[in-house]
């Protein structure tokens, strides 16, 4: 994050709201190297932020009003009164921040009026969280304005709750937590029942290794009711077999409890238990210094999200095949799924050659060529001005 994007966006502030801001904070989107579709089941989780993050100016209000402006939403500024905040009431991108005020003041924290500007580089609809880099800016800076003194967790969840109870996407806790709780050049263990956190040391460079992200353009919407459906899914199986969630069912058990479901559960369960030992072998290998030992775990964790939970879509196959055909060690989805990015794990002189086979590949099939950013693990949410 540079001291451009800090004065950018005051200078935003400045041009919209008049005066100066009484602080800049940034919160980054994320990929999630593995463990996907977990976070709701109560289990495991591996992401990492990304340099691709929202910053964000404000200043508190004492008139109780919220006034939200974003580079990306035009010449509006949507003006809310906080007091009024309710689910349903705020559309289009500004549910998200004014999510995060209702949830933050639903706690009987002190969650007063502002004057937002902000800014963001986390591509939409590319299964980065956005949304949840949105959030947990907003979150960071109210903590600060406002000096709510909450614990990182708490930040995490209050943002959570607004995505999922104000925004209606029934999404689980990783992307906050990745948001607020990475650190850089690590790796962050998520164990999203206790929101217990490991850093695990994530050196692509020092192995000669590179991360690609390969934003195949295809738009997805979460609140669409496919990711409820999954999510209910695996709810009903959990009761079904007894557990408080799926996490509480290993590989031992899988067999005997795959028996016992209704057949359109089976895949969701076998998903979510064989992700979550993914999760497992590969905290091991990074914690050994083997990171290119990441690359059929991606690769296997891609099959299982295709065949057995149904969220990828032709794009993100393409680019798998492509991607691991061209050389990548690993490839699979990242994200929720339904389109978004792919991640790729690639020797660094092979960088380009796999990025070029992959928009070949698109180019042959009709498609519109993928973007490529590169991941570096980056640190969380944070005040840089």
């Amino acid at each position: 994050m540079t001291a451009d994007a800090a004065d950018a966006v005051r200078d935003g502030f400045r041009r919209v709201h008049g005066g100066s801001p009484e602080g800049v904070w940034a919160a980054p989107g994320r990929v999630n190297l593995i463990g996907e579709h977990t976070d709701y089941n109560d289990g495991f989780a591996l992401p990492m932020a990304l340099p691709q993050a929202v910053v964000l100016a404000a200043r508190r209000r004492g008139d109780g009003l919220l006034r939200l402006h974003s580079a990306q939403g035009g010449a509006a500024t949507a003006e809310l009164r906080v007091a009024d905040l309710a689910p349903g009431a705020t559309a289009g991108w500004a549910r998200y921040p004014a999510g995060v005020v209702w949830a933050l003041r639903g706690r009987g924290l002190p969650a007063g009026g502002a004057d937002v500007y902000l800014d963001s580089a986390v591509p939409a609809g590319a299964g980065l969280s956005s949304s949840a880099a949105l959030e947990c800016a907003v979150a960071v800076a109210y903590d600060e304005l406002y000096g709510l003194g909450l614990a990182r967790p708490e930040l995490a969840r209050a943002a959570q709750h607004a995505e999922n109870a104000y925004a209606g996407v029934p999404c689980g806790v990783m992307d906050q937590m990745a948001s607020v709780c990475c650190t850089g050049g690590h790796a962050l263990h998520l164990d999203s029942r206790s929101l217990e956190v490991r850093q695990v040391p994530f050196d692509l460079g020092g192995h000669g290794l590179r991360l690609l992200v390969l934003d195949t353009r295809v738009k997805h919407d979460l609140a669409d009711g496919a990711y409820a459906a999954l999510r209910a899914g695996c709810e009903r199986a959990a009761g079904l077999l007894g557990l408080p969630a799926l996490r509480d069912l290993d590989g031992a058990g899988l067999p005997a409890a795959l028996a016992a479901l209704p057949g359109e559960l089976v895949p969701l369960v076998r998903h979510v238990v064989t992700e979550n030992a993914r999760v497992g072998r590969a905290v091991t290998e990074l914690a050994a210094g083997r990171p290119e030992a990441l690359g059929p775990l991606l690769t296997e964790g891609h099959a299982s999200l295709r065949d057995d939970y149904g969220v990828s879509c032709a794009e993100t196959d393409l680019a798998v095949a492509s991607a691991v055909a061209a050389g990548a060690l690993g490839a699979r989805m990242t994200g929720g799924g339904f389109g978004g990015s792919v991640i790729a794990l690639v020797r660094a002189g092979e960088a380009a050659a796999v990025a070029g086979a992959v928009a070949e590949a698109f180019a042959a099939a009709g498609c519109a060529a993928p973007a490529v950013l590169e991941a570096v693990p980056s640190p969380g949410a944070r005040r840089i001005g």
